[in-house]
């Protein structure tokens, strides 16, 4: 059996939804690679050591550059806010160690394709975690289209919305900062663009739309200064494929009372197969040529004969959660680090998929379309 020693940095929300599926994916299936927390870092020692007791990291550093160095450490995961990810991921990427980088991967187009062409450059696998598209639902949804069940793809319906940023009351956040990139489009629109990517095929042409809804925000936590917020809240874009397929997104993170909907429908000639993310288990597809009076869509639950889900639990319909997801995607990627298939997304697609978002962006500035 070997070890893949980790080294997190970053304990918010994503490192600990990281660290949970390390500390579960060998057990869960078998995996003769075995994860070990080795090391963590964060933005002080406090924070850190609280963080690596919590999660069950042998060590704690205040120090991203040291942990990148550190012997111990095999895979650098990367769960900081998304001005941090090119800086450290390049680091990483000149010590030759593989990395793990949340998305969106970096501020810019510009930026992630420099991050993917280093990564190719200095032969380091590079993954990026886009966990949604783990979901063993979006796998049937590709095998159904790539089947040819639903016939030639006509369009692409998609959407991204929650309601976090709301309240204009809710204070300025690293979220807010230009110096990461875009606002929502590119927070929660990156989502909804790579599930049309992994399910459509790549997307040449985009018209969008950016709009802020919230033009200031408190400076901090009960703060009476306001701060200007120069992100979008919530885009919308039409779009075309390669395939010749139109469609559009949607993303917003001020939908009130939408708390995960990433859905979608996906329309061919024979059919149609729709998707909400709020109902992450079930997946509905629709056929053509069924009888009149009883036409209808029909509604698959996710089940031990969809990919990865029998390890989890041999019943169907019993239900798999974020995390689960989370722990597929660490086991591709250790997959990837053993030989295995290669990983997807990678940072060339990061980067194609970033290419999306500015595109969506410049061309709301321009009012016009905008070639990806």
């Amino acid at each position: 059996m070997q070890r893949l020693g980790i080294g997190l940095i970053g304990s918010g929300f994503m490192g600990r939804s990281h660290a949970i599926a390390f500390r579960a994916v060998a057990g869960i299936f078998g995996l003769e690679t075995v994860p070990v927390l080795e090391l963590l870092a964060d933005i002080n020692r406090p924070t850190a050591e609280r963080a690596a007791k919590a999660l069950g990291f042998a060590r704690a550093t205040d120090d991203w550059q040291a942990l990148i160095a550190d012997p111990a450490v095999g895979l650098v995961d990367i769960t900081t806010p998304n001005t941090l990810h090119k800086p450290m991921a390049l680091a990483a990427i000149a010590a030759g160690k593989p990395v793990y980088c949340e998305k969106p991967l970096a501020a810019t187009a510009a930026d992630a394709q420099e991050m993917a062409d280093a990564a190719k450059a200095a032969g380091v696998q590079t993954f990026v975690g886009f966990n949604y598209l783990k979901n063993p639902m979006l796998a049937l949804a590709r095998e159904v289209i790539l089947n040819g069940e639903i016939g030639d793809l006509v369009s692409f319906r998609g959407i991204h919305a929650e309601d976090y940023m709301t309240d204009p009351l809710n204070p300025w956040t690293w979220r807010l900062d230009p110096a990461g990139g875009h606002g929502a489009v590119a927070d929660i629109g990156s989502h909804i663009l790579s599930v049309a990517r992994f399910l459509m095929g790549d997307i040449v042409e985009v018209s969008g739309q950016i709009v802020t809804v919230v033009p200031k925000r408190p400076a901090g936590p009960g703060s009476h200064e306001l701060r200007d917020v120069l992100v979008d809240d919530q885009a919308r874009a039409l779009i075309r494929f390669a395939n010749g397929a139109t469609g559009s997104i949607e993303a917003s993170w001020v939908a009130a009372g939408r708390k995960m909907t990433l859905a979608f429908e996906v329309t061919g000639t024979k059919g149609t197969i729709a998707f909400d993310q709020e109902r992450m288990n079930e997946i509905q597809i629709y056929f053509t040529g069924q009888r009149r009076g009883r036409e209808g869509f029909k509604t698959i639950l996710s089940g031990p004969d969809h990919p990865n889900y029998r390890d989890f639990c041999p019943a169907p319909g019993h239900h798999l959660g974020f995390n689960d997801m989370k722990t597929i995607e660490v086991k591709a990627i250790i997959d990837a680090l053993a030989g295995g298939p290669a990983f997807m997304p990678d940072f060339q697609e990061a980067a194609r998929i970033q290419a999306a978002v500015d595109a969506i962006v410049l061309s709301a500035r321009e009012r016009h379309w905008v070639t990806v």
